[in-house]
């Protein structure tokens, strides 16, 4: 089968690879209808995840069809359509039972997929755990639809969860690219009064405008100005950090009002300081990390009943033979990219 592979530092190949086999019985093998590219994916190739093993297939955002499935599997059968999600949990270990499944204490615990073991960048993959790692996509909804379940979207859901977004308040959202927008669909959930979304980018900006009328947009340069007029304590009640740059980090708590929460989502390349004396007195709570992302059901009802939907962020779709034109485009940022669909 085709599969797109981590050779080693920088470099992408896609080779010819044997169809993955059952090697557990709570193991699943799916054949792959859709998968994206994740900024993820190129952190890896950039040696920014040092976890990341050379020989592995890459890609972690995918759907597709349940082949065969291990003795102990009970959740799903061969033939059932599929999300896929982006972390291995054993469902049973000490933070498994606590819902803190990217700490699952198990060898390929967490984010493995397409990282440690092999991903979903291919025509087959297998999921260990299966019972935990597929969730059954409704009749009603598509693999478009469902693409970013397992991953950018359950990054989204699990950021505004935990962002202390209460009904009435003020939100920012730095950052516009895809996980920023699926955090933006997760917190709209949340009935802010306002929220107020972030970039550099005119076309990113632009995207939300189209989309999002009702969401107030600013650049880097306006952003203090817009929060301050649109925050009735001096800044934002809720942050949320999805662009992973110094100055995003920086301005992610300089625009916080006293005693808000700022969740830091986004994969940084390098250590970030948090200047105390700068911020004393000021009283935040932070809080970060991979996402736990065991919600997959809750966000799939949320697609079958209307009330999210990612479809608008699949701006283009190649075969999984072209995937390295697809790479080049959105790493480069071309055409207006958002998220690229590949097709087995």
């Amino acid at each position: 089968m085709l599969a797109y592979t981590y050779t080693g530092p920088g470099r992408f190949a896609l080779l010819d690879k044997p169809r993955p086999t059952l090697l557990s019985e709570r193991d699943a093998v799916v054949r792959v209808t859709l998968a994206s590219i994740c900024t993820s994916d190129l952190h890896i190739k950039h040696g920014s995840v040092p976890r990341a093993v050379p020989g592995v297939t890459v890609g972690h955002e995918l759907v597709g069809i349940v082949e065969e499935t291990g003795s102990a599997v009970k959740t799903v059968l061969p033939g059932d359509r599929v999300a896929v999600n982006v972390e291995t949990f054993c469902g049973e270990c000490f933070f498994c039972r606590r819902g803190w499944v990217n700490n699952c204490t198990d060898p390929s615990g967490g984010w493995a997929l397409g990282c440690r073991i092999d991903g979903g960048q291919a025509e087959y993959v297998r999921v260990p755990y299966a019972d935990q790692g597929l969730t059954r996509i409704p009749d009603s909804v598509s693999d478009e639809q469902a693409l970013f379940v397992g991953d950018v979207l359950a990054t989204g859901y699990w950021a505004a969860g935990i962002a202390g977004i209460e009904p009435g308040s003020a939100v920012l959202i730095i950052g516009a690219g895809p996980t920023g927008i699926c955090t933006l669909q997760c917190a709209l959930l949340k009935n802010p009064g306002r929220i107020i979304v972030c970039d550099r980018d005119a076309e990113r900006i632009a995207f939300v405008r189209r989309h999002y009328p009702d969401v107030i947009t600013a650049t880097p340069d306006t952003a203090a100005d817009t929060v301050r007029r649109y925050s009735e304590h001096g800044g934002a009640d809720s942050v949320l950090e999805v662009a992973g740059t110094p100055d995003t980090f920086r301005m992610a708590w300089e625009l916080a009002r006293p005693n808000a929460v700022v969740t830091i989502v986004a994969m940084y390349d390098s250590a970030q300081i948090l200047p105390l004396p700068d911020m004393y007195g000021k009283n935040l709570t932070f809080k970060t990390g991979g996402v736990d992302g065991c919600k997959c059901a809750e966000t799939l009802a949320l697609i079958a009943s209307g009330r999210i939907d990612t479809t608008p962020l699949i701006t283009h779709t190649y075969p999984l033979r072209d995937i390295e034109r697809a790479y080049d485009l959105f790493e480069n940022r071309r055409g207006g990219v958002m998220k690229v669909a590949i097709k087995p």
